[in-house]
């Protein structure tokens, strides 16, 4: 069905009171809760005290409407989406959040934008599907760093850039070999220019990491801060025309005659087509293509006190650029531009788990391997998100039934800072019925299940602790 030269209903309404928030809900699980809640305050994220006063939004859900495409979620991914259809395609969407804007895994990320997307390697792409597939794979998602460029160039979004590339640091000596396989791998295979380091030129040059023996650099990695980021898609995305509406949560769904009538507190979004971009808080209700689809996975994050000058010269913290490490259960970190260091790593298994401070502390100890001067460091901000993992570790940008105009944008694995944008894109061009240019397997396949989905939580436990086993011992 050609949506594209539809229009809207008008459902810009007038300025409304400000409510007062429901609390912020710490221990909220999207494998037990049948929505993420309704206008909830945000996490208590360093990105939330240091993004600025919200843009303006187009309040609640609060009667019966009629749309051409209603976006559920209003994070990175449903953001670009309603921006992209209005920009490239002219069409208003209506974009549905539960609590906040961006309240979910766009306001508790670490800003990392990295040439990647969902959790396998260059290698493993060619083992999965070919050496062919793989280099398409690799321009597709070089051409979503360009679009992730686009729309921040030239000061377009003030989200704090930090440029300069990606450090992979290898936490011991095996990871270091197969780092520089890897690298090997990208350059003979993909043209792509990453340089491995030593320890010593990397201790000179980047940052003193005590635990590493060494790193791959690879040129594209820029640092932004996620929520400023997503203020301005916001701002973009509204001028364009699209509406955006919190404490709207999506509490029920039903298909009539090709009409998606989804349900709010506020009233009923009848709906032609629906694009789902949740992320890691989709609940397993929402849709039936959705359950148990995506593997909801703990990320703990913190934020420390601005660095001394001491403490910035003995760690010899020279860049600024994105970090991650080598583990399984890796630390991904970065020296803030107000000279904070921000590092975030795994968390509980569970939500009614993770405010159980031995995670934090998991974190800290971590930090402190790292930059044994940061011994002590005041933490001023300690937060945990809900990452979107899909079961074969690659995300989907799909419609699951050609019959239905339901698509989805889902499965980042953590890598969806930058890749989001261009998934928001891709996701725009389905739903305004382009057909062609949908051959890779992440938009021509659907997000797979999983056998056992009912004891996720008792293998990812097992997991963990095998993960464990090979990151420090093996």
């Amino acid at each position: 069905m050609d949506i594209a030269n539809k229009t809207q209903a008008d459902l810009r309404q007038p300025a409304q009171p400000k409510k007062v928030l429901d609390s912020y809900d710490p221990t909220y699980d999207p494998l037990v809760a049948a929505t993420p809640g309704r206008g909830q305050q945000y996490a208590p994220t360093y990105w939330v005290a240091t993004a600025g006063t919200p843009p303006e939004d187009d309040g609640p859900i609060t009667q019966d409407v009629d749309v051409d495409v209603a976006i559920i979620g209003s994070g990175f991914t449903g953001l670009t989406c309603a921006l992209f259809l209005a920009k490239e395609h002219g069409i208003k969407a209506t974009v549905l959040e539960a609590n906040q804007v961006s309240w979910g895994c766009t306001s508790r990320n670490g800003g990392q934008a990295q040439n990647a997307s969902g959790r396998l390697s260059r290698s493993q792409w060619i083992q999965r599907w070919g050496l062919d597939t793989a280099r398409k794979m690799h321009e597709e998602v070089r051409e979503g760093f360009d679009t992730f460029k686009g729309l921040i160039k030239d000061g377009n979004i003030d989200c704090n850039p930090q440029v300069g590339g990606h450090l992979y640091i290898a936490h011991k000596d095996k990871a270091m070999r197969k780092l520089e396989a890897e690298a090997k791998v990208l350059r003979n295979q993909f043209g792509y220019q990453t340089e491995m380091l030593d320890k010593a030129t990397l201790s000179r040059n980047y940052v003193d990491e005590a635990e590493a023996v060494g790193a791959m650099h690879e040129p594209d990695g820029i640092g932004v801060h996620p929520l400023k980021l997503a203020h301005g898609y916001h701002r973009m995305a509204r001028e364009l025309g699209a509406t955006i509406h919190p404490s709207s949560p999506v509490t029920g769904w039903e298909t009539k005659n090709g009409i998606h009538y989804l349900q709010t507190p506020g009233g009923v979004v009848r709906a032609r087509a629906v694009a789902v971009a949740t992320g890691g808080y989709t609940s397993q209700g929402l849709h039936q293509s959705l359950r148990s689809k995506i593997m909801p996975i703990l990320s703990n994050s913190l934020v420390t006190r601005p660095m001394t000058d001491q403490e910035i010269a003995a760690c010899n913290f020279q860049t600024n650029e994105v970090i991650t490490d080598t583990r399984t259960l890796r630390h991904y970190y970065r020296k803030l531009p107000d000279n904070r260091l921000q590092i975030g790593s795994r968390s509980s298994i569970t939500g009614s788990d993770a405010p159980n401070p031995k995670h934090l502390q998991l974190l800290i100890d971590g930090m402190h391997r790292k930059f044994p001067a940061l011994n002590g460091i005041k933490v001023d901000y300690s937060w945990w998100g809900w990452v979107d993992v899909s079961h074969d570790m690659m995300p989907r940008i799909a419609q699951p039934d050609e019959k239905e105009q339901v698509f989805y944008a889902l499965g980042y694995g953590g890598n969806g800072v930058m890749f989001s944008a261009h998934a928001g894109r891709r996701m725009a061009q389905r739903v305004a019925g382009i057909k062609e240019g949908f051959e890779l397997p992440i938009y021509n396949t659907s997000l797979p299940g999983h056998l056992f989905s009912p004891f996720r939580r008792m293998g990812q436990r097992m997991l963990y602790q095998w993960y464990q086993l090979q990151d420090e011992h093996l």
